[in-house]
C-alpha cells in the first residue's frame, strides 16, 4: 500500500507539532544541556559575574562596591534543512507499525489523524537524533567529522584549544582507566569550574567506550553494591557526586573525539534553535510518484556553542 497524501505545516504548526514538544521542558532536560528555543534573533546568552564582596560595614550613606559585570555570547546559527526519503512499501510499514496498536486502524481506510501523527513521529525522531548528534560533532570544515551543517560542541573546543584544560589521548594503548580521567579532568579544571560543583549542575559528558568502562571497574570492586548493580544494571552513574552521561556517537564518523570525557557545566552547553524567524521555515511530507518514494523535508535555523572556556576539562584522543 501506499501512503499519497501531502502535509504540510508552517508558522505555528510547525512549532506546535514538531520543534516544541522535543526541544522544550523535559524533553529539553533529557539531552542535558542548555537548549534555547525561539529566542529573539539574534540569540544571545547573558552571563551575568557577581562581585566577590558586598560586605560594607554598616555606616550611613552608599559604600557599594564595584558594580556587577554583565558577558554576552551571541549564538551564530545557520539555516538547515532536514530531508529523509523511504521507498513507498518501506514508509508505510514504518509509519503502520506506529499505530498498528490502534483498535479503529484499517487498511481500508488509512487516513486521518492517526495516519499524521504517526507519520509526524517517525520525522520527529529522526530530526531530534540529527540535531543531538551534530551539536555534539558537527564541524563546517569537516575536521572533527563529515558531518558539516552547523559547528558542534567539539568543535569549539577545538578552537580554544589553547585556553581549554586539554589532556590528548596519542594512541589507542595509552587511553587510560574511566576513573583516572574522571580524577584527571578534575584535577586540571579552573578553579572557576570546580566552585561550581555546589549548584549542582557539573556533569562528566564521555564517550560510550568510557562509560562502559566505568561500569567494567565498577563492577569489579567486589563489594554487595557492585554485585547488585551487575545484576540490575546501573541506574545512574557518579563519579565523586558529579553524574557521568553517556554521549552515544558509536556510529557517527568521527576524526577525533572518538574517545572522551569531559567536565563542565551543564548551562556551558547551548543549543539554539528557532522555527519562527526563518522565511522557508516549513516541514513538509509528500510522495513522489517518479521515484515511487515518500519524502520529508523541514527547514529551520540551529546553531551550538560552548559559552565559557574556562568552564570545560577534557581528556579526548586525537588520532
Amino acid at each position: 500500500m501506499i501512503i499519497e497524501s501531502t502535509k504540510s505545516y508552517k508558522n505555528q504548526d510547525v512549532d506546535k507539532i514538531f520543534f516544541r514538544p522535543s526541544f522544550s521542558g523535559k524533553s529539553a532536560e533529557e539531552l542535558g544541556i542548555r537548549v534555547l528555543y525561539n529566542m529573539p534573533m539574534p540569540t544571545t546568552v547573558h552571563v551575568w559575574s557577581r562581585p566577590d564582596n558586598v560586605l560594607q560595614p554598616f555606616a550611613s550613606g552608599w559604600d557599594g562596591g564595584e558594580s556587577a559585570t554583565k558577558y554576552q555570547k551571541t549564538i551564530n546559527m545557520r539555516k538547515v534543512k532536514a530531508e529523509t526519503q523511504f521507498s513507498a512499501d518501506d514508509y508505510f510499514s514504518l509509519v503502520f507499525e506506529k499505530i498498528v496498536g490502534s483498535s479503529d486502524v484499517s487498511y481500508q481506510d488509512l487516513t486521518g489523524t492517526e495516519l499524521e501523527k504517526a507519520e509526524t513521529e517517525l520525522f520527529r525522531q529522526a530530526i531530534v537524533e540529527g540535531i543531538r548528534s551534530t551539536m555534539w560533532i558537527g564541524d563546517i570544515s569537516g575536521i572533527v567529522s563529515d558531518t558539516t551543517t552547523f559547528n558542534g560542541f567539539f568543535r569549539q573546543i577545538l578552537n580554544m584549544d589553547e585556553d581549554v584544560a586539554a589532556l590528548l589521548i596519542e594512541d589507542e594503548a595509552s587511553i587510560p582507566a574511566a576513573i583516572e580521567m574522571f580524577k584527571s579532568c578534575w584535577d586540571n579544571a579552573t578553579q572557576e569550574l570546580k566552585s561550581l560543583r555546589s549548584e549542582g549542575e557539573l556533569v562528566y559528558f564521555v564517550s560510550s567506550d568510557v562509560y562502559n568502562r566505568y561500569i567494567d571497574e565498577l563492577e569489579q570492586k567486589g563489594t554487595d553494591s557492585a554485585y547488585l548493580d551487575t545484576i540490575n544494571g546501573h541506574q545512574t552513574l557518579c563519579y565523586r557526586g558529579i553524574p557521568v552521561v553517556e554521549v552515544p556517537l558509536g556510529h557517527y564518523a568521527t576524526k577525533r573525539f572518538s574517545t572522551f570525557c569531559m567536565l563542565t557545566d551543564r548551562r556551558n552547553l547551548v543549543l539554539a534553535l528557532n522555527t519562527s524567524d526563518m522565511p522557508e521555515n516549513e516541514v513538509r511530507m509528500w510522495y513522489n510518484p517518479d521515484e515511487m518514494e515518500n519524502r520529508q523535508r523541514a527547514c529551520f535555523l540551529v546553531g551550538a556553542d560552548v559559552i565559557d572556556q574556562k568552564l570545560v576539562s577534557i581528556y579526548y584522543s586525537k588520532f
